[in-house]
């Protein structure tokens, strides 16, 4: 499908597609290193957010300002912020984060010069009236910032109107997992990887075009696939992706191989980005602040102690998953040290699960496949 392919087009070289549109279209692109950053406002604003997911082809530019064990994606993207790959860029926004987001923030500002640079200082705690207050009061100030760097006007009308477009944009992505979930057949991993790539780099007017042309092939493709027979002719094993960034090679296309189907994630740059619909009533930047403190918990966030194993159990349980697969980067502290708790407790409600951990981009895929298929073998004999 036409589609899907421009969705794999962007996905493998996104800094080529937003240069490109750049210089088709004049347009301005501020970029973003996690997903709080608040792309309704950002988008309101005039400008196209665009997620960094970090390529690192020169990477020993990096490795003379960082520790050897700083997580690939911040190595990377640093590397490309220094060796000019990200020279269509207007701006870099930096979520308050882990440690290493921070930093990485302090080593931009110091080797970069792309004009603006802003720290957006979200609350650590998640939940309660206090966190509330404090995440509007920080989405106002960066509204307020915006306008003062670029000398334009930010009305509550322009932000309603992009949260209103990325609202369709989430519900859009909820019926893509709502047919997978139900049909694994009728998508592959490696198309919703792609499309999901696409989302974070996109116009959302353009996406949002292209996700409903999407969604409308799958669903008018009569009764769905089924799920897909392994190579060895037996029914794949329904598997759930829990973990951090995924600026990663295409590790579905990997499990389907080994004889499993990705029904349902857990992913910052997944299921977690848009988990929440913003209400588009009242103080529009009090409902986004809302809507973000709402989202699934990122371990670098604070709900409650149980909000991130409870959460991922009951996504597991919805999707029937026979496994968990969790997938980190080297020396991400904050999802390392959430997994042991995680294991325990999807073990305590029979629930298997595997760990990978990824340097970089680099997953190799002989060990790879050879874990996954006895994990799944034990999987089929539970």
């Amino acid at each position: 499908m036409e589609t899907l392919e421009k969705f794999h087009e962007i996905a493998r070289d996104p800094f080529s597609f937003a240069r490109a549109a750049k210089a088709a279209g004049g347009m301005n692109i501020m970029g973003y290193v996690c997903s709080y950053a608040p792309i309704e406002i950002i988008s309101a604003a005039g400008f196209l957010p665009f997620r960094i997911f970090g390529q690192g082809k020169n990477s020993e530019k990096a490795d003379a300002h960082l520790q050897s064990y700083c997580c690939g994606h911040v190595r990377n993207a640093l590397s490309d912020a220094i060796s000019g790959e990200l020279d269509f860029l207007d701006g870099t926004i930096f979520p308050h984060t882990c440690d290493s987001i921070q930093r990485l923030s302090d080593l931009w500002r110091m080797n970069t010069d792309f004009g603006f640079h802003y720290d957006l200082v979200v609350p650590v705690k998640v939940s309660g009236e206090n966190a509330e207050k404090y995440m509007t009061a920080v989405l106002r100030r960066f509204r307020n910032e915006l306008e003062s760097a670029f000398q334009i006007e930010i009305s509550d009308d322009k932000i309603r109107a992009a949260a209103d477009k990325y609202n369709r944009i989430r519900s859009g992505l909820k019926r893509l997992y709502a047919l997978r979930l139900e049909s694994p057949g009728a998508i592959s991993g490696s198309d919703m990887h792609a499309a999901l790539r696409a989302f974070m780099s996109m116009d959302p007017d353009r996406f949002l075009d292209m996700l409903e042309a999407l969604m409308k092939h799958l669903e008018a493709s009569g009764p769905l696939a089924g799920e897909r027979d392994g190579q060895d002719g037996a029914t794949p094993k329904r598997l759930m992706i829990s973990g951090g960034i995924c600026d990663s090679p295409d590790f579905y296309s990997f499990i389907e191989e080994a004889g499993g189907v990705v029904v349902q994630d857990d992913l910052c740059s997944g299921s977690r980005s848009f988990s929440e619909q913003i209400d588009l009533n009242g103080d529009i930047i009090e409902s986004i602040g809302k809507s973000y403190l709402k989202r699934i918990v990122c371990p670098s966030k604070h709900d409650d102690l149980y909000a991130r194993g409870n959460r991922l159990l009951e996504s597991a349980k919805k999707a029937k998953a026979d496994g968990v697969v969790f997938i980190f980067l080297k020396f991400c502290d904050p999802h390392l040290f959430d997994y042991p708790w995680l294991r325990n407790l999807l073990k305590e409600n029979g629930i298997d699960s595997i760990m990978f951990e990824m340097e970089d981009k680099f997953l190799p895929d002989g060990p790879f496949k050879t874990r996954m298929e006895a994990f799944l073998e034990m999987a089929r004999n539970r």
